[in-house]
């Protein structure tokens, strides 16, 4: 099987009226979604797309999602896939950076696509629900296994966001192994709100499903008393989220039970670790067992996950998946002893082909075989990993990633900005909140409620910070570098400035 999309086509001739698609009152079998699938076929290559060409996907959690992205992979296309937040500036540098012939949108929030379509010359297919009629024709182009299939654009710890590029391969080989891992069969139904422009979503849920021969129900926006209402309803086995998705499930308000929810046997966590106690509590309330694991973007979301066969241990995030391989490493990139802590590197199928038009950055990130994550982890002898330390100044607010870098980038825009620090807080909600620590030039004034607006003309909602301090300097290292380890998250956190949402005046 080369091309992602054979485990839908063959499916359908296995099972054609096996349930594979649900979303609110709608539904499809393995025949239906076939079938729809290739109606989108038939208006992207009306539309003039072809083997190679890339397609940008700016579209919400939805059916829809699911028919255009396996059309597109059906074309022997690449689907460049974003979050719907982003800002005509940010789908810009997406469209510049893949070359970008066409983009999809969703008819709800489509305003910075079609500024970016305009301003780019871009073919824009405008979405809504029911908008692709199905057909009977249209068979998967015919691609290497390592063909780009998806871009997914990740910042890293530097510079402009790059292209991660998902092989044909990456994704089959993500679900096969998830499916192992998790043992499902035909039989299992998997629900989500996740976004599907996100590789937990895309890869980690969509195609594991569909490697089982499974069903897929999707939920949008997320509600955690719906959610667990729709497992209730369609008697899902599975349920993926993140962890702040767990947190809000448990503490729902809603009479379902665990016997209501007696079908529920997987609980898939992912984006961050999920404290044991989180887990317990769901399982004691609900029934079910709440496993986690750990992937990248790099990696098609796949790495570990923790299994119903082995114990779970504290803030592990399990073992290698089926196929691939994990170790940690040293400053020389040689292999360390269990319960020594060094660089997690990723060896396996599901590790992406390269970074799109970046052979340094790939390089950078290579070490033989290896993956080179930039996460810090040690392993016991059992082979279970924990990440003791992030990449260098990430912050996961809410199983977001937001790269402070790119943050800053946006803030040295504004006029009266001298210096400034992005960083994560702790948040009791969000697991980390984003916080901007600022200088002013000499003799500005800044409104943090102004600014904030300002940015959030900027930067897709969810990397614009909650929370503002101003300061006089920020502190620097002998060479001049601003030292962010010289600042107190704690103290930001609780004194420091939290501007409403308002309208910008700029």
């Amino acid at each position: 099987m080369d091309n992602a999309v054979r485990l839908v086509w063959d499916r359908a001739e296995q099972a054609p009226d096996a349930p594979a698609l649900r979303e609110g009152e709608r539904s499809w079998t393995y025949a239906e979604l076939r079938s729809g699938v290739q109606g989108a076929m038939e208006q992207l290559h009306g539309r003039g797309i072809a083997p190679g060409d890339r397609v940008l996907v700016v579209m919400p959690t939805s059916a829809e999602f699911v028919l255009a992205y396996h059309a597109i992979l059906a074309l022997g296309a690449t689907a460049v896939t974003v979050n719907p937040l982003c800002t005509a500036r940010e789908l810009t540098h997406f469209v510049e950076d893949a070359g970008c012939s066409t983009a999809l949108g969703w008819h709800e929030g489509e305003a910075a696509v079609r500024a970016t379509a305009t301003d780019c010359g871009m073919d824009l297919w405008t979405l809504h629900p029911g908008a692709i009629a199905t057909s009977g024709d249209g068979q998967p182009a015919e691609v290497a296994a390592r063909d780009a299939a998806v871009l997914l654009y990740t910042s890293g710890t530097t510079g402009a966001p790059k292209g991660a590029v998902l092989t044909h391969e990456n994704l089959v080989s993500c679900g096969v192994a998830l499916n192992e891992a998790l043992d499902l069969s035909p039989d299992d139904s998997m629900g989500t709100a996740l976004p599907l422009f996100h590789v937990f979503g895309q890869a980690a849920v969509m195609f594991t499903a569909y490697a089982a021969g499974g069903c897929l129900s999707l939920q949008h926006p997320f509600d955690a008393a719906g959610l667990l209402q729709m497992a209730a309803d369609q008697q899902l086995t599975g349920i993926a989220g993140v962890p702040t998705m767990w947190n809000a499930m448990l503490h729902a308000q809603t009479d379902l039970t665990a016997a209501d929810l007696a079908h529920l046997r997987l609980a898939c966590s992912g984006g961050a670790a999920l404290p044991l106690e989180v887990a317990k509590a769901f399982k004691d309330r609900f029934g079910a067992v709440v496993l986690d694991g750990y992937g990248l973007s790099e990696t098609t979301g796949a790495a570990t996950f923790n299994s119903l066969a082995n114990p779970r241990k504290e803030m592990s995030v399990g073992r290698a998946l089926p196929g691939g391989r994990l170790a940690i490493l040293d400053e020389d990139r040689q292999p360390l002893q269990p319960g020594l802590a060094g660089e997690v590197a990723i060896s396996g199928p599901f590790v992406m082909r390269e970074y799109w038009n970046r052979p340094e950055a790939t390089a950078a990130v290579r070490e033989g075989e290896w993956f080179l994550t930039g996460d810090i982890g040690r392993m016991d002898e059992d082979g279970d990993l924990w990440i003791v330390d992030r990449k260098k100044d990430l912050v996961i607010r809410g199983g977001y990633n937001v790269y402070p870098r790119e943050v800053e980038e946006v803030f040295y825009g504004h006029p009266d900005i001298r210096e400034v620090a992005v960083i994560g807080v702790p948040d009791n909600r969000l697991g980390e909140e984003i916080a901007a620590v600022v200088s002013p030039q000499p003799g500005a004034d800044i409104d943090p409620a102004e600014l904030r607006a300002w940015l959030e003309e900027r930067l897709a909602a969810y990397k614009v910070p909650r929370v503002y301090q101003l300061i006089d300097e920020l502190p620097k290292g002998p060479t001049g570098k601003i030292l962010k380890r010289g600042l107190d998250r704690e103290s930001i956190s609780t004194a420091g400035d939290r501007p409403p949402r308002v309208t910008s005046t700029h």
